[in-house]
């Protein structure tokens, strides 16, 4: 964090998509307004990640999440920026030593949503549609209820995305409400897709930040635009997640809920071919979201058949 007589309050580390941007900017404007300074005391580094690199497979195959947030973390630890700005359903399951999720802005819409432009639902799909998509669980969460669908991989950004739907590329994809929202593309929606057929995806919609575990001056300074309740939230959905990711590469959704000072949990493992699903749920005080999260991962574990999870 820059100190009195620097150049700079604080620096902020993103990748260089419309999207991460734009989360960014607004990060950028909330320090701002809660230090009371102008917005060209933070300064926005953008550093091109291995995932922005990678197009032609899916992350699964190329490294996992961690292909997102790499070179953000370098840049981190050698004193180039000070914070970074996440999609948090990007984030690793567990950070690189030194770095830690500082906490999250308040969540936006969760959902997940229908691009197509022939279909306005996902039953209105023509038989064996074509689907893009480079998520393990939109693919089996798309493949539980259509069968018949074909899905294929589709990667990029969501302007990317988009064009190849508006080119006829592929019938169809899936994409997070809440990105769309942040670039002022939600009127792109065919379709908002059902929280009970498309659990999300642990921590969509929800923006992290990270910064320096030893950073106490940085970590100070963001406290006052972080939002409590989805702090929680993620503490449980990620702890649910730790407990089953490792080398998996089960298609997996989580979803925590905070009213008052209570949370509830929801979770779901998938086969990818969506032939077979396992869910598990779980409650209590969001002083004890971890051991929620824990807990449900441990039962969901427990519950799914031999072979049901699928390793490197």
């Amino acid at each position: 964090m820059g100190r009195l007589g620097s150049e700079h309050f604080i620096r902020i580390g993103t990748r260089g998509s419309p999207l991460a941007l734009a989360q960014t900017r607004m990060t950028r404007s909330l320090l701002a307004q809660a230090h009371a300074i102008g917005e060209e005391a933070i300064e926005i580094v953008v550093i091109r990640t291995s995932g922005d690199m990678i197009q032609d497979r899916a992350l699964s195959e190329a490294g996992g999440k961690g292909l997102f947030t790499r070179e953000l973390d370098i840049a981190m630890m050698e004193g180039r920026i000070d914070i970074a700005v996440h999609s948090s359903k990007d984030l690793p399951t567990v950070l690189p030593d030194g770095i830690v999720a500082a906490g999250y802005l308040p969540r936006e819409d969760v959902r997940d949503v229908l691009i197509s432009k022939t279909a306005r639902s996902i039953a209105e799909l023509r038989h064996g549609a074509k689907i893009g998509t480079a998520s393990l669980r939109r693919g089996a969460q798309i493949r539980r209820l259509r069968p018949d669908l074909e899905i294929a991989l589709l990667r990029g950004n969501v302007e990317t995305r988009l064009r190849k739907i508006e080119e006829g590329e592929f019938d169809a994809t899936m994409l997070a409400l809440a990105g769309l929202k942040r670039l002022g593309l939600a009127d792109c929606a065919a379709a908002i897709l059902d929280i009970d057929d498309f659990l999300p995806a642990v921590g969509q919609g929800a923006v992290g930040i990270t910064a320096r575990e030893d950073d106490a001056q940085t970590i100070a300074a963001l406290a006052p635009i972080l939002h409590a309740d989805t702090g929680y939230a993620l503490t449980a959905e990620r702890a649910f997640l730790r407990v089953l990711d490792g080398s998996c590469r089960t298609p997996l959704a989580g979803f925590a809920q905070v009213v008052g000072d209570q949370l509830s949990f929801r979770g779901m493992a998938l086969r990818p071919d969506g032939s077979e699903a396992r869910e598990t749920a779980g409650a209590g005080p969001v002083l004890q979201a971890e051991a929620i999260g824990e807990k449900a991962g441990h039962e969901l574990r427990a519950q799914l058949p031999p072979g049901f999870m699928s390793v490197d």
